[in-house]
């Protein structure tokens, strides 16, 4: 569990051999928005699954973070209230990243 500027978040890193299933939620732990991305070279290849109104580069970004960094696959969800402000995306993919690092 994550708080943020008053809102809590909750985080769910599954790891797999190849990659890794990340699933932030606020509210209702439900599967939301996903993003999947692959990295085995320069460049991800990254591709929606199910499209987000408002937190389409915040999934895309943490995505790509994570693929890029452990040269694989990287499936994130996101089931989120409200629009995120700057601040708490960057604080939220860090978190994830932090914890991805430590694994």
């Amino acid at each position: 569990m994550v708080h943020l500027e008053g809102r809590s978040f909750f985080l769910q890193i599954q790891k797999f051999e190849n990659g890794y299933f990340v699933s932030v939620t606020e509210g209702s732990n439900k599967i939301g928005s996903m993003v999947v991305s692959l990295s085995t070279g320069q460049t991800p290849v990254t591709t929606t699954i199910i499209p987000s109104r408002n937190e389409s580069l915040f999934l895309k970004l943490v995505a790509e973070q994570i693929s890029t960094r452990i040269r694989g696959i990287a499936l994130v969800s996101t089931f989120i209230q409200k629009e995120l402000e700057p601040s708490t995306a960057k604080a939220l993919m860090s978190e994830i990243i932090e914890i991805i690092g430590n694994d």
